[in-house]
């Protein structure tokens, strides 16, 4: 009996519209050049966010598993995911960092003693 193995571009449009609110937007096309396998990524500008990931964790993700798909099969595997058409970027706004409480400044011993009223 034979095995048939997913493709790369199948494995991406599986994944993908299993992530997005959209699966009917999603577009992937594949293209092999000099440099290896080129797959590139269409999705619904409002789906986006789940495509990229929090930090870009998703993409990253998918890219990892294509590029393990890629070297089963002797073949570089890279992945672009188109900006949708009319997409506006607001201006990234640095987070907030978790701030951590100040250091109390250092008392001296009669500092203390004269607090406690002694």
């Amino acid at each position: 009996m034979t095995q048939v193995r997913p493709t790369d571009q199948e494995f991406l449009e599986f994944a993908v519209k299993a992530l997005v609110d959209t699966p009917e937007d999603v577009r992937v096309e594949r293209k092999i050049d000099e440099m290896g396998v080129l797959i590139t990524l269409d999705v619904n500008p409002a789906d986006m966010g789940m495509v990229i990931g929090r930090e870009g964790q998703t993409a990253k993700a998918l890219r990892t598993i294509l590029r393990v798909i890629g070297a089963r099969n002797n073949a570089r595997v890279n992945l672009k995911i188109n900006e949708p058409e009319g997409s506006t970027r607001g201006e990234r706004t640095p987070r907030p960092e978790a701030s951590a409480p100040a250091p109390e400044a250092k008392k001296s011993i009669d500092d203390v003693l004269g607090d406690m009223n002694i």
